[in-house]
């Protein structure tokens, strides 16, 4: 079997579309959650501490050019080598946000599972012809 035929046997298979499907809708619910953490959680965890802007939390490694401001986007742009750590303390907690949603949903979905595997099965119902072979059955062992 040729390479180009086996990845179109894989390309096919159910379980890459499902996982195509799932990159594509984990990405914008990560867009969400950036949203959810710089938009909402930040500013007011911003506040708690004293009205912090995480984002703009930097540390400037090298000299700052003349006529550049000191602003993280600034200092970027001219090339000066920062450490941003208030940005890395805003995708630290965007992941945490993001891995306790999913325990959440993945901690349901496996309730679901166990209440349906608990709940009995209704018994199947009994042909008609079973029954009519019972009726008979049961009228011939009458004297």
């Amino acid at each position: 079997m040729s390479i180009l035929s086996e990845f179109k046997e894989f390309a096919v298979k159910g379980n890459v579309i499902d996982l195509a499907v799932g990159v594509i809708i984990g990405a914008a619910f990560g867009k969400i959650v950036d949203s959810l953490v710089a938009d909402i959680i930040m500013p007011l965890v911003g506040m708690v501490f004293g009205k912090l802007d995480f984002s703009n939390l930097y540390v400037i490694l090298g000299t700052v050019p003349p006529g550049v401001t000191n602003t993280l986007a600034e200092l970027k742009k001219a090339g000066v080598p920062v450490l941003a750590y208030g940005n890395f303390i805003t995708i630290a907690v965007n992941f945490v946000i993001l891995a306790f949603i999913i325990f959440i949903m993945v901690k349901q979905i496996n309730k679901l599972r166990k209440t349906e595997e608990a709940a009995p099965a209704a018994p199947a119902a009994t042909p008609e012809d079973i029954t009519l072979l019972r009726e008979i059955r049961d009228s011939l062992k009458r004297p």
